[in-house]
């Protein structure tokens, strides 16, 4: 299979440039019970300690101040439709499954809605099938929409990473049926998922599920301090710009 992707600008001192190719993969669609040890020598000490460290301080301190917003929230989406809070199983740090919180943005019955609107519009099904992802999802309710553009949905995620299923910064948490379309899924279950991270800022909600993976990989390699601050930094002008969806 041929991977087509465009430059991505180096905006945390991460190279992006060589993101392919990456390793010798197995075709897609075979399941890799990936060793996530077997990526790289053992870890550093910030990776090892002070990355943890820092995601308890920071994300304590954010949901703090985070918590009035939070609740204001859940109070609006509870008028919109009821249930405001939205959890799904993700994979986590050497395939662990846990449990991901959300503010609600789609429709009681999202779910069950997606086969019925994927089975009923082909572009919507070619979309899908390259990004996990519909720009333009019938599901999304009007505040949800708004929450998913200033990522203000995510919020939640911030007891997550105090919990200790997630990082600040980390590959962006997938769901477990789709580990067969990563192609090295050693990177990603290295390390928890995080509330942000270098795809998310650099292509974020753009490119191929492919390249999400690659990226993901290009991070696993160059785990840093300076480089985790450099993308929690960009992430603050990623959400004034609100390009979610």
């Amino acid at each position: 299979m041929t991977l087509h992707y465009r430059m991505l600008p180096d905006v945390t001192g991460v190279d992006l440039s060589p993101v392919f190719p990456l390793v010798e993969t197995p075709p897609r669609g075979t399941r890799v019970a990936a060793d996530p040890l077997t990526l790289a020598p053992p870890r550093p000490i910030y990776e090892a300690w002070g990355k943890r460290a820092m995601d308890v301080v920071l994300a304590s301190l954010a949901l703090a101040l985070a918590l009035p917003v939070l609740l204001l929230l859940v109070v609006a989406l509870w008028i919109e439709g009821g249930k405001p809070v939205f959890v799904q199983r993700r994979l986590g740090q050497n395939g662990r499954v846990f449990r991901m919180f959300k503010l609600r943005t789609m429709v009681q019955d999202a779910e069950s809605r997606l086969a019925m609107f994927l089975d009923a519009d082909p572009r919507l099904r070619a979309e899908w099938d390259l990004t996990q992802k519909l720009k333009a999802d019938p599901r999304i309710t009007p505040l949800g929409r708004l929450l998913r553009k200033t990522s203000l949905d995510e919020l939640p995620q911030l007891f997550n990473v105090i919990r200790g299923d997630m990082s600040l910064v980390g590959p962006r948490p997938m769901l477990p049926e789709q580990l067969p379309l990563y192609r090295t899924p050693a990177s990603y279950l290295r390390l928890r998922p995080g509330l942000t991270g270098l795809w998310q800022v650099t292509a974020r909600n753009e490119e191929s599920f492919d390249l999400r993976a690659a990226i993901d990989h290009t991070y696993a390699q160059n785990v840093s301090l300076s480089r985790d601050l450099g993308i929690m930094a960009v992430t603050f002008g990623a959400l004034w710009r609100a390009t979610g969806y």
